[in-house]
């Protein structure tokens, strides 16, 4: 463990906020950058755009001051391998067949760089896939830098179930020999590691190489951190005193009316359980968590400060994009559970910073809901290729151009095969939330008079108009991107 004088000590001098003040001057013609960076499990409200001035993340904060930041941004479905088919890709959860996790995203989808197609870019992949064959490169990345050997069992037929991580090798080369019995380094024994040697500093070691590396080409560079999520555990767990990492303003928060019966069961397993030897019966249980989470954050953070540094050293930081976004979100205490895969905003709101120095170098804050299913195409955009027609999404930069939209809601999917509960849900530009289970209890909530969500207003008197209104637009979507999910009669 790492004090908190030391860490505040390393982030004062040395680590501290990369700022992108741009290098050789981006010429007409020139091909832009694209520097994707996301993390797993990170929820939106754990920086300072989002109104948390506590956590210790001077990074982002910096870049999100000179970015487009996305107020209220949606995932496709609020957990990994679905969430992460549809960044990738572009396309829905029940279009990929990505519904749930450890499912392969099929060869024959395209990918950002499949979809970009420009043999002029040199791509890279770093980081957690969970999108099957973990540690070989696919779906048209060049270079791949892996750090998860936990998915070796759902390998396709033919690889190598022996092979290990990038991570795993940078471990062996360092002398340490792996903990688990099946000859693997665990994740609990990661995060136990010293900072430098933790995976958030081995992907911005290996991140900073290629950008330099690459400086005199176009290049795709996707980071992808598994911090913060579970284990809730790192080197800077002390990092953050309770004032700083708080437990949620909504834990306890488990008097929403007529809540999912899932949701229930989760949170009594859970509180039944505990996690990481924490006690979640109690608040401080929850405390310590989220101490350690808000640690989690300041890890990934000086690990892109390192990134951003590359990038500013090597010259091209007027020609690049600057994406940060996760995956999905994490409870953290939020209505007493932990995780994600619930309808709740803490699941599936999450953080979208889109940093473009070509076109902007201010803050720019885009107030309605928007879904990363809108990435894909709107970065295609940019890198100046014309998003083709079967991407169901549109480009992002109309909310800055001022150009129409053909959709203002936002969709979002949950999948629990073979037999359910499964949800489709809708978040309105006027507030609302609608989540329909077809076999548990369905939610409605608007945000503007109750951001908690502590009041489920789908089985009170006169909420029948609302949920009409904003079941039709499920319905019309569902038609539209050929979603066959039955809806709740």
């Amino acid at each position: 463990m790492i004090t908190r004088r030391e860490t505040l000590g390393m982030m004062a001098g040395g680590l501290a906020p990369a700022v992108l003040r741009g290098g050789a001057r981006r010429r007409p013609g020139d091909k832009p950058n694209l520097l994707f960076v996301w993390t797993d499990e990170q929820r939106a409200d754990t920086l300072a755009a989002y109104g948390n001035h506590r956590y210790r993340m001077p990074v982002l904060n910096e870049l999100a001051s000179r970015s487009i930041v996305f107020g209220r941004c949606y995932d496709a479905q609020p957990v990994c391998t679905p969430a992460r088919s549809s960044v990738m890709t572009g396309q829905w959860p029940h279009t990929t067949g990505c519904v749930t996790n450890n499912i392969p995203l099929p060869r024959q989808t395209q990918a950002m760089p499949e979809l970009l197609n420009d043999s002029a870019y040199r791509t890279a992949y770093i980081g957690k896939w969970h999108l099957g064959d973990e540690v070989f490169a696919q779906h048209g990345f060049q270079d791949w830098i892996s750090i998860e050997d936990i998915y070796t069992s759902y390998f396709s037929p033919g690889r190598d179930a022996s092979t290990r991580s990038s991570y795993h090798q940078f471990l062996a080369q360092l002398g340490y020999k792996p903990d688990a019995k099946d000859g693997k380094f665990s994740r609990g024994f990661a995060v136990r590691r010293r900072l430098d040697h933790c995976k958030p500093a081995f992907m911005a070691g290996e991140a900073s190489r290629l950008i330099m590396e690459r400086r005199n080409e176009p290049w795709m560079l996707n980071i992808n951190f598994l911090e913060p999520h579970m284990p809730f555990y790192g080197p800077l767990n002390d990092l953050h005193d309770e004032a700083e990492a708080p437990v949620p303003a909504n834990y306890p928060g488990d008097a929403v009316e007529r809540e999912p019966e899932r949701y229930r069961r989760t949170r009594g397993n859970q509180l039944e359980n505990g996690f990481e030897g924490q006690n979640l019966k109690t608040r401080a249980g929850w405390q310590r968590l989220n101490r350690n989470y808000a640690g989690l954050c300041t890890q990934v953070d000086l690990a892109v400060g390192q990134i951003l540094n590359a990038l500013e050293a090597s010259g091209q930081a007027d020609n690049t994009i600057v994406v940060f976004t996760s995956d999905h979100g994490e409870q953290m205490g939020s209505h007493s559970l932990y995780g994600k895969g619930v309808l709740y905003e803490e699941s599936v709101n999450v953080p979208l910073l889109l940093h473009v120095p070509f076109r902007q170098s201010r803050k720019i804050w885009v107030e309605p809901p928007v879904s990363q299913i809108d990435l894909v195409p709107t970065l295609l955009e940019l890198m100046g290729k014309k998003p083709p027609e079967s991407l169901p999404g549109e480009s992002l930069l109309s909310y800055v151009n001022g150009t129409a939209r053909q959709e203002d809601h936002v969709f979002i999917e949950w999948h629990t095969p073979p037999n359910g509960p499964n949800a489709r849900a809708v978040v309105s530009p006027d507030g609302w939330k609608l989540g329909l289970y077809d076999k548990d209890n369905c939610l409605l909530f608007h945000r503007d008079d109750d951001p908690l969500e502590m009041r489920n207003l789908y089985y009170r008197d006169g909420s029948a108009p609302v949920i009409r209104r904003l079941r039709q637009k499920i319905e019309a979507w569902q038609k539209r991107v050929g979603d066959k999910q039955a809806l709740p009669a």
